[in-house]
């Protein structure tokens, strides 16, 4: 095997072409392997293999710097610089599932949080220019067409271009995101993608690309996706070169000696550059290929042959999308908003069935925010359905633009707490203490899927902004909690679900599970504590106040930074409610501040005492403290 001979990149340049197109098929084996047993991002990576080898065989890494943009397309270049072994992908002690300067000093930034790639390569080429020409390394960003869509990639453009700082731009362009990709920046170059020289073109395309063999295989959104881009390349390059920067492509991108002479040309260049590539998501493995909606972007593990993951429970993401259902029916006011990610947020069916009732504006999570607040102000009530790690880029929209104007935006944070898999940037642990930051902002936190449905047809009555969080994977009910069949509490209230005079434990969201567990192990070493369902961090309910204010200890349990997070606030408002004097000794359990390695969640919370048996340990420890 080829594959088995590359123990670094420089081990490339002696491999024959025929030898390259072999490294290719056996890359493309692997990653599909792996990603089959572990789960992975699948889709983006098959389409970028051909390119990593091209960019490695020009290029020396770590010499010259890669930064790739989004990091989950890196998979080839972890294989073809020393990381092989992907049995552990994404598990505890194994390989990150994107760039990790642990890993390798090959691998520069994680960034897993699109857009971001084009403003590092402006600081990285701007730090070097007081270096003489020979000491100074060449910077490439691998760019997904998808991160295009972000504000942050068009300010970075503009300054390459002001500046003329030597970096070159790879556009890896499968017109996709995690969706199908919201706008290109050809699309803002009206007046030469409406010439009549290439109004044409798409028709001439339309031809010529049905000719070719195998091209059937394609889906129809991928072939249209082909045909936009090369009949749009000519307005792409009027609008990057008019920023100052040079455009060459568009090229095959998985055609490996065409790409290798276009990357030379680029690289012999001292001007910032865009090399425009077109590849296919999922290229290389059919049930990936044509996959119209995630194109195995992000998966689980799955089987081979058929590309079908295990049926698995009911998650999260399932009750939420049903709940939203609902909603939408009984409020026409209604109008959900996803930054391109409407399959995995829970708001793909509403956009099937309402298409104008669902808004992607693209990976713009800054952008989705205020437009929001705008909707909100002319009468709509927007939710916005983001994962709770990127809640924190629009933190300053929602603060001041939603916040500080008290419009109603319904903010729906999936993923919240401890997620695992991803890593550090894909822990959404952040959300409780930013959303109570803004003044204005009610924060729910559901514990099972009966109170989700509850508490956001709610949020729809409040005033003002709203955040509802709910964790990632199989979602709880109310059986499970044993309090099947009893209806939710009026509106915001707080639900007692076990009494007991020796502390007094306030649960947030999917902690309930976990403290209700901890007061059996409490209750079996003789200590009685009583167990509160929280619903509200903010506001809260006074009734749950009065009830802690009696206790001798109260403990806080969250799935989120312990400091300023639900806890702290909880704490606060128990000072204020019983006095400084009488407030009884808070014990506040969360997630400390650090940056969490990837690993199942159900470990990391428990090597956190997040779990039932950590809980009932630190609320003894601290009642023998007492004593």
């Amino acid at each position: 095997m080829v594959l088995e001979r590359i123990g670094s990149p420089d081990d490339l340049t002696a491999l024959a072409a025929d030898e390259l197109d072999e490294l290719a098929q056996e890359l493309r084996e692997a990653i599909i392997a792996a990603v089959s047993r572990t789960g992975g991002h699948l889709g983006s990576n098959l389409g970028a293999v051909e390119l990593t080898i091209a960019l490695h065989r020009v290029f020396d890494s770590p010499v010259d710097r890669f930064v790739w943009d989004t990091g989950h397309q890196a998979y080839t270049h972890k294989m073809l610089t020393g990381r092989q072994d992907f049995s552990g992908l994404r598990q505890a002690g194994g390989l990150s599932g994107y760039p990790s300067r642990e890993e390798s000093e090959h691998d520069l930034v994680e960034n897993s949080h699109a857009s971001t790639a084009l403003s590092w390569a402006c600081g990285l080429a701007r730090g070097q220019l007081s270096l003489p020409a020979e000491q100074r390394r060449r910077t490439v960003a691998i760019v997904g067409d998808g991160a295009l869509t972000g504000g942050m990639a068009y300010e970075a453009l503009n300054n390459l271009g002001h500046h003329q700082l030597p970096a070159i731009i790879v556009l890896n362009d499968n017109g996709r995101s995690y969706a199908e990709t919201v706008s290109r920046l050809s699309a803002r170059v009206d007046d030469l993608r409406t010439d009549p020289r290439y109004r044409g073109l798409r028709e001439r395309l339309d031809h010529a690309l049905r000719r070719i063999p195998g091209l059937e295989r394609l889906t129809d959104a991928g072939l249209e996706a082909i045909k936009a881009a090369i009949s749009e390349a000519p307005a792409l390059q009027a609008f990057v070169e008019a920023l100052g920067i040079r455009y060459l492509g568009p090229y095959d991108g998985h055609d490996i000696v065409r790409l290798e002479q276009a990357l030379s040309r680029a690289a012999r260049l001292d001007t910032p550059v865009l090399v425009h590539v077109l590849t296919q998501k999922g290229k290389g493995y059919e049930p990936a290929e044509t996959d119209r909606v995630m194109k195995l972007h992000d998966t689980s593990a799955f089987d081979l042959i058929t590309g079908r993951k295990p049926s698995g429970g009911r998650r999260w993401t399932e009750a939420f999308s049903d709940g939203l259902l609902r909603l939408a029916e009984e409020r026409p006011e209604l109008i959900a908003i996803t930054a391109a990610m409407p399959g995995s947020t829970g708001v793909l069916p509403l956009a099937d069935r309402e298409p104008d009732r669902v808004l992607d504006v693209g990976i713009a999570e800054q952008h989705a925010v205020t437009c929001a607040a705008g909707l909100a102000h002319a009468g709509r009530v927007p939710v916005v359905a983001v994962y709770s790690t990127f809640f924190a880029r629009a933190f300053d929209q929602a603060n001041l633009d939603v916040g500080l104007h008290d419009e109603h935006v319904v903010f729906v944070l999936d993923r919240a707490g401890i997620t695992g898999d991803d890593g550090p940037s894909h822990h959404g642990i952040l959300d409780l203490a930013l959303g109570l930051r803004i003044p204005t902002m009610s924060v729910l936190a559901p514990s099972h899927e009966e109170d989700l449905d509850a508490l956001l047809a709610h949020a729809m009555e409040l005033d003002g902004p709203v955040l509802l969080r709910f964790p990632k994977g199989t979602v709880t009910t109310a059986e499970d909690l044993g309090i099947a069949g009893t209806p939710p509490p009026d509106g915001l209230a707080s639900r007692q679900l076990r009494a007991g005079d020796d502390a007094c434990l306030l649960a947030v969201g999917d902690r309930v599970r976990a403290a209700l567990a901890a007061a059996d192990l409490l209750a079996d070493a003789g200590v009685e504590v009583a167990v509160w369902d929280v619903r509200s961090v903010r506001p809260v309910d006074p009734d749950l106040l009065d009830a802690a204010a009696a206790a001798p200890l109260v403990v806080t349990v969250e799935n989120g930074v312990v400091g300023g997070g639900a806890g702290a606030e909880l704490a606060d408002r128990l000072v204020e409610r019983a006095g400084l004097r009488e407030a009884p000794p808070v014990l506040r359990l969360g997630v400390p501040a650090a940056y969490l390695p990837h690993g199942k969640p159900d470990v990391i919370l428990a090597e956190l005492g997040l779990d039932a048996p950590g809980i009932a340990a630190a609320t003894r420890k601290v009642l023998a403290e007492e004593a």
